[in-house]
């Protein structure tokens, strides 16, 4: 048996229940994991109020770390014993352990605490698609400007670091003094508090009116056209979240008029749809981790039963890095 955050209807944090569900043994293709620490994220809370429906009752939860118990049969990659973390389809991460789909799953290595691992996997895991594989038209070379909303995130502060390191000039946008001096903190060349400024002007006046060659956006409906305006031509608009809710319905001759520009909506789970690719994706994060090119920063930490309150935190922007809940803390 292991306790779980499940819930029985889309709606509010309140609707999050801790249950003691029954685990299992894995069948072919999976493993059984014993979580040391679980990984709070915005899909979270789109799966919690229905925006990403899920089949009901559902455990939430896309990330953790900890220890395998047991292997099914097929699975060649972990070992019983081996630490290891993911970010993984389906949820079911907010629990104590679980039986999952091996696939996604890596061995962490020894360098990488518990906590860390459970802090980085779906945050770093997205940083480096978008990154290395998610490019404008021209491609992006050191030196590049590249505009990251929401940058004093967990996924924000891990672009921060790792732009720097590939010698891109990241201008960071956030929501409050104090957040923007933690970009800058992290590596951002610039920063742009959007509750005060015009982040399309500083943009503008930033890159000599040239404006960048990728957007970076997690933000989703109010910075949508504030993006595209501070593309230059043939530019790309990277939408991966909806903080402030999902983009409206628009006109795609817009993007004709604003300079041929490019939009896709990425998300993590495609690339990391094979064994292969995301092994390499996490090698690529290791490394960068390990050679201390980019700190995984952890500012909250909750009890699986507290995990309301990390909901109510992390949708009011009360949160700065990464938030993590700790199974074995229930209260």
């Amino acid at each position: 048996m292991s306790y779980a955050i499940q819930i029985g209807a889309h709606g509010g944090p309140e609707v999050m229940q801790l249950v003691k569900l029954p685990v299992g043994e894995p069948g072919p293709g999976e493993i059984r994991i014993r979580h040391h620490a679980c990984g709070l994220n915005f899909i979270d809370v789109y799966q919690r109020t229905g925006l990403y429906p899920g089949a009901l009752p559902l455990t939430l939860g896309m990330e953790a770390s900890g220890v395998v118990e047991a292997v099914g049969e097929g699975v060649t990659h972990l070992r019983v014993g081996d630490r290891a973390a993911y970010a993984s389809m389906p949820p079911g991460a907010y629990s104590e352990a679980r039986v999952m789909p091996a696939t996604a799953v890596v061995r962490l290595p020894e360098g990488i605490s518990f906590e860390t691992g459970a802090a980085m996997m779906l945050k770093g895991l997205t940083v480096q698609y978008l990154l290395k594989r998610t490019l404008p038209a021209e491609g992006l070379q050191p030196g590049d400007h590249v505009l990251w909303h929401a940058a004093a995130g967990g996924v924000g502060l891990i672009a921060c670091q790792w732009a720097r390191a590939l010698g891109l000039q990241l201008i960071a946008t956030a929501g409050s003094a104090a957040k923007c001096a933690l970009a800058l903190e992290h590596g951002a060349a610039h920063a742009i508090d959007y509750s005060k400024e015009d982040f399309v002007a500083r943009v503008k006046a930033i890159t000599g009116g040239r404006g960048v060659k990728v957007v970076y956006d997690s933000v989703g409906k109010d910075t949508f056209e504030g993006s595209l305006d501070c593309l230059r031509p043939f530019g790309l608009l990277a939408s991966f979240g909806n903080a402030s809710g999902p983009v409206p319905p628009f006109a795609p001759g817009i993007l004709g008029t604003k300079g041929s520009l490019y939009l896709t909506r990425a998300t993590l789970f495609n690339h990391i749809a094979t064994r292969a690719a995301t092994q390499a994706m996490a090698d690529d994060l290791f490394a960068v981790v390990l050679a201390g090119q980019v700190k995984i920063r952890i500012d909250q930490r909750f009890g699986l039963a507290a995990v309301a309150d990390a909901h109510r935190a992390l949708e009011a922007r009360r949160t700065t890095g990464s938030t993590i809940l700790l199974p074995f803390a229930l209260g």
